[in-house]
């Protein structure tokens, strides 16, 4: 993928036409202006120079690079850098040709969810500036600059970009929680519905499981970044017009958290049960052979005693093969209802 870099200035809450990543170093001196600059697929040269520019620290921008890593906040001596993840859902599953490659989020194929896509965002906070870096172009970071236009809030500086991005973030979380719990709702459907295969129910529990599993690792944490940037904000006495914003923010990234754990723990009902009710047809299978090898135990005993070449009453007679299967159907009516009654059969 090729590289693309954009941005924005801001002067006082007024765009400011023309922008160039170079520029960004000499606006930090400048506190009426606000730039953000988003670099996608940024290469390793780009990123060096981005380094050098704005005296990034190396942990941070070995951090961008990095295959894979987790959602954080830490805050450096001359900046603050956040690792988040947005997630786009799926509309079509992808298809089982498709070549092995890794994720715009790091993960592996093996890890790669079917509901949705993970898409890494670096966040850096310096100053006035803010600086996004995205690895793929699957993340459409227009959502985010619409986010800004729509709440205005370039003229409460650096805080109100920082907390559209994360807005539009977390309310990606939500998007996929409620997925997974419409998945869910569907399976406990599929549960007592005697027409699917317990395979196929089984592996529709296992990708559901594993979404929740990507999913719980890239939301959970996000109450730690928000929660974390909260406290700078106080520590620095940045204005309080932002203030119900980010606490709502965070409201909103707690509700999702404890949306995952409960779905963990439905899911794993969700699991259990169908194993229950697996045992459970295995016992209504094994009593209902059981009962039918006793039925079919009593014609077999009987003709096999008759069929005894020794003199016994009614040998060679009518009366015996009368005698027989009298009491083969007598036996076999009785065990029948007998076993119809304890539901055996």
């Amino acid at each position: 993928m090729s590289e693309r870099i954009r941005g924005q200035i801001w002067r006082d809450g007024e765009k400011v036409d023309g922008f160039e990543l170079s520029r960004v170093s000499d606006c930090l001196a400048d506190s009426d202006l606000l730039v953000w600059a988003d670099l996608e697929c940024p290469t390793s040269e780009t990123m060096a120079t981005l380094a050098d520019e704005l005296d990034l620290d190396p942990f941070a921008i070995e951090d961008t690079t990095a295959s894979a890593e987790r959602v954080k906040t830490v805050a450096y001596a001359h900046h603050t850098f956040l690792m988040v993840y947005a997630v786009v859902l799926n509309d079509d599953e992808p298809s089982e040709a498709a070549p092995a490659t890794q994720t715009s989020g790091g993960q592996s194929p093996a890890e790669q969810a079917k509901a949705f896509d993970l898409h890494r965002i670096s966040v850096f906070v310096k100053g006035n500036a803010l600086i996004t870096v995205r690895r793929t172009a699957d993340f459409d970071i227009d959502t985010v600059v619409q986010r800004w236009d729509d709440i205005g809030g370039e003229q409460y500086g650096i805080g109100a970009l920082l907390h559209g991005l994360l807005d539009v973030v977390v309310d990606g979380h939500f998007d996929a929680v409620q997925q997974l719990d419409d998945a869910m709702e569907d399976l406990e459907g599929l549960l007592f519905d005697e027409r699917v295969a317990g395979r196929a129910l089984q592996r529709q529990t296992y990708d559901l499981r594993k979404d929740l599993v990507l999913l719980r690792r890239v939301v959970l944490p996000m109450r730690e970044v928000i929660g974390g940037i909260q406290r700078r904000r106080f520590e620095n006495k940045a204005p309080p017009e932002l203030d119900p914003h980010f606490s709502d923010l965070y409201d909103h990234a707690l509700r999702a958290a404890e949306w995952t754990e409960s779905l963990r723990d439905m899911v794993t009902t969700i699991f259990e049960t169908n194993l229950s009710l697996a045992d459970a047809r295995l016992n209504t299978v094994m009593k209902k052979l059981t009962a039918w090898a006793a039925i079919i135990a009593v014609p077999t005993a009987i003709t096999g005693f008759y069929g005894q070449n020794v003199p016994y009453p009614g040998y060679g007679h009518t009366v015996g093969f009368i005698t027989s299967a009298v009491l083969i159907v007598a036996i076999v009516v009785g065990l029948y209802f007998s076993f119809r009654r304890r539901d055996y059969l």
